[in-house]
């Protein structure tokens, strides 16, 4: 039990998870809008810092304007004496000079609602006058000094924080292990492989997060790398708001993705929760609830994509001519791919293999641990993972050793002397059948005599068992108990026997009359050395 609400815990723990992305996105989806309302109008900046913001005229947009404003005021910080700034009330106009001969004017559209261009030139003449003195300020050297100190201190803080960061995550992770991961789970390594790829993940974003917050705090301390700041991330949030095609912008395909990822995610953990949670109570088999559960799964995940599409004003009925070119696509060049998901279809609706069956498809020998779309996932007996595609299950044979019925037959085979009775040899065996816990009572064992062999009698044990998975064990301590039993009742194990037949008669071989003669002289002075 405790294990099970560890997994379900871990479950729960996903599906927090998808539902804070999903969240963040619909937020994010909210500022869309206001996104793309603020690209109607630039910010005015002096040293970095935004003073106000104007819009578009016929002649200049408003970055244009904000651009040569800008400017216009960076020049007076710049100079020896504090320019004069004063306004040019007109009727539906009204001019901002600044200094002698720089000066720019404030139209209707750049009125907030309720005030006159003038009301507002004065509003921004107040802004501007603020500004610059605090841009002047800053450039003194007494401020730079101190500065400078206040950043070095952030710096050593930031060193700090970032190695307590570690240290936390590290004891976050020994307390939340036990709690999301199962010992007993079939899938206990990648639930921890996710919970500490999860918690890296969060430890490099939060110090990721803090150098940047520090970093740009430090920037914005200094009037130069503050305008630089200032002027890089107003490229960067103006190429991310600018349309690459339709109406779309970059952030809004990023915040689609992000919405079809959340939808992933979630879909799966969903899933988990229906399939432990919901299909073991049913007391259905485990390949019915794996098949409900993959239909459950692709069917969410494609009514979710259809709704996601519609909200984000695509219309559907468009993508049938990338349907069409798709299809060409798989016609040619992804026909193992269909051929395959379609034979995962086959696979789960007709169930001749189920999760949890013992089967045997060309050399591999193991158990059905996963049915995808496209592959099939075997745990052999060594506990290796074979990934296998499903259209090899359609076109070769498959030995399925726990279709509809896992009781199965094995055979022993089994050879004695010529010298044995062959009674007391079945006795034997069946003996050694009884003997084993994993061998079946009913149907009972059977001894058959298969024939007379060059070496031995050769006979043949079967066996029922109900366990297919355990039957290379079975057979080995079946042997065991065999060797031991015929040795007991001095019964010999034969070993094959070859008789041997040497014919007299000279040897086909001629000596040469040279050899004959050397031969000779060798054998007299043996002689008479001897």
């Amino acid at each position: 039990m405790r294990n099970k609400s560890k997994l379900h815990s871990y479950q729960y723990f996903k599906l927090i998870k998808a539902i804070i992305i999903i969240l963040t996105l619909i937020l994010t989806l909210q500022l869309v809008p206001a996104i793309a309302q603020s690209n109607q109008f630039a910010p005015v900046d002096i040293d970095g810092r935004q003073v106000f913001q104007v819009s578009s005229t016929k002649e200049k947009s408003a970055r244009e304007r904000a651009e040569i404003i800008s400017k216009i005021l960076q020049e007076a910080v710049r100079a020896e004496n504090e320019p004069e700034i004063k306004v040019k009330k007109g009727n539906n106009i009204a001019e901002i000079q600044v200094g002698e001969n720089a000066q720019f004017t404030v139209i209707a559209n750049d009125v907030v609602p309720g005030k006159s261009p003038n009301e507002q030139a004065d509003i921004w003449v107040k802004q501007i006058r603020e500004k610059i003195r605090i841009a002047r300020q800053e450039r003194s050297g007494e401020f730079i000094r101190n500065t400078l100190i206040l950043s070095l201190m952030l710096v050593v803080l930031t060193i700090a924080l970032h190695w307590v960061l570690g240290k936390v995550w590290d004891i976050l992770h020994r307390q939340i292990s036990p709690l999301v991961t199962s010992e007993d789970a079939p899938d206990q390594n990648q639930q921890q492989k996710s919970l500490n790829i999860l918690l890296k993940a969060t430890l490099i974003l939060t110090r990721t997060a803090l150098w940047a917050s520090v970093i740009l705090y430090i920037t914005n301390l200094f009037p130069l790398t503050r305008q630089w700041s200032f002027d890089i991330a107003r490229s960067i949030w103006s190429s991310l708001t600018s349309p690459i095609f339709k109406d779309f912008t970059v952030t809004g395909v990023l915040v689609l993705i992000g919405f079809f990822l959340g939808l992933i995610i979630l879909s799966g953990v969903v899933t988990n929760i229906l399939r432990s949670r919901i299909l073991q109570l049913l007391r259905i088999s485990q390949g019915a609830q794996e098949v409900i559960a993959i239909i459950f799964k692709y069917t969410l995940i494609s009514i979710g994509s259809i709704i996601l599409l519609q909200i984000f004003g695509i219309d559907l009925s468009s993508l049938a001519i990338l349907a069409s070119a798709l299809g060409v696509g798989i016609g040619f060049g992804f026909q193992d791919i269909a051929k395959n998901f379609g034979s995962g279809l086959v696979l789960l609706f007709e169930r001749p293999i189920q999760v949890g069956d013992f089967i045997e498809v060309g050399k591999y020998m193991g158990t059905v641990e996963h049915i995808g779309a496209r592959s099939v996932v075997i745990r052999t007996l060594d506990r290796v993972s074979i990934i296998v595609p499903n259209s090899r299950f359609l076109e070769n044979e498959v030995i399925n050793w726990s279709h509809r019925n896992p009781i199965s037959r094995i055979h022993i085979p089994v050879g004695v002397s010529y010298n044995a009775d062959v009674n007391i040899v079945k006795k034997v065996l069946l003996e050694a059948a009884k003997k084993h816990s994993e061998v079946l009572s009913i149907p009972q064992s059977q001894v058959f005599f298969t024939g007379l062999g060059d070496s031995s009698l050769d006979f043949e044990l079967l066996v029922w068992i109900d366990a297919p998975s355990h039957q290379i064990s079975i057979k080995s301590d079946l042997y065991f108990i065999i060797e031991a039993t015929l040795k007991k009742h001095n019964i010999e194990i034969p070993f094959p026997q070859r008789d041997l037949h040497l014919r007299s008669g000279d040897l086909p071989v001629k000596l040469s009359p040279e050899l004959e003669q050397a031969l000779l002289r060798y054998s007299q002075q043996q002689n008479g050395k001897g």
